[in-house]
């Protein structure tokens, strides 16, 4: 599908989510384990960075939930979306939009937990920071693919 080259590069925008989303799976994941085993942190701990007091933190759990799970959940989501967006004639219409609404509201609290660690904690996890890098391009992928339907639909 045209809609999906990026630049004729030879990479698709799906291919690369389906990359950034296995990405966000292994940290995630990782992440899970570690509040699974309650096992510290593989982390730099050098001046900001202290895995331990952000995965250990008040911040680290919503509604009893670790974020990590969450996290993983997120990311499993938008790929079993993606995956079956073009065998389930309901996903194959409003797939990319679904992903959308998903990616933009677990974008936006991903940056809230950025703006926990900076200014609430003050302790930085080199982890969670990769996890949220990673989802920003994720969701600028996910955004410039739908841009590219809506322009496409209207053109």
């Amino acid at each position: 599908m045209q809609s999906e080259t990026s630049g004729g590069k030879g990479i698709t925008l799906r291919r690369a989510q389906f990359l950034l989303v296995l990405i966000g799976l292994f940290i995630a994941g990782y992440l899970s384990y570690l509040k699974l085993a309650a096992a510290p942190a593989a982390c730099v701990e050098a001046g900001p960075f202290d895995c331990n007091v952000v995965l250990n933190s008040q911040y680290s759990e919503l509604a009893g939930v670790p974020i990590a799970y969450l996290g993983f959940a997120v990311y499993t989501l938008i790929g079993l979306v993606m995956l079956f967006e073009r065998k389930l004639s309901f996903l194959e219409q409003y797939g990319s939009l679904l992903v959308f609404g998903i990616g933009l509201f677990a974008w936006l609290f991903s940056m809230w937990l950025v703006y926990v660690q900076f200014f609430l904690l003050e302790a930085l996890c080199p982890w969670c920071l990769s996890h949220e890098t990673n989802f920003t391009l994720l969701f600028l992928t996910i955004a410039y693919r739908v841009y590219r339907e809506t322009v496409e639909a209207e053109g």
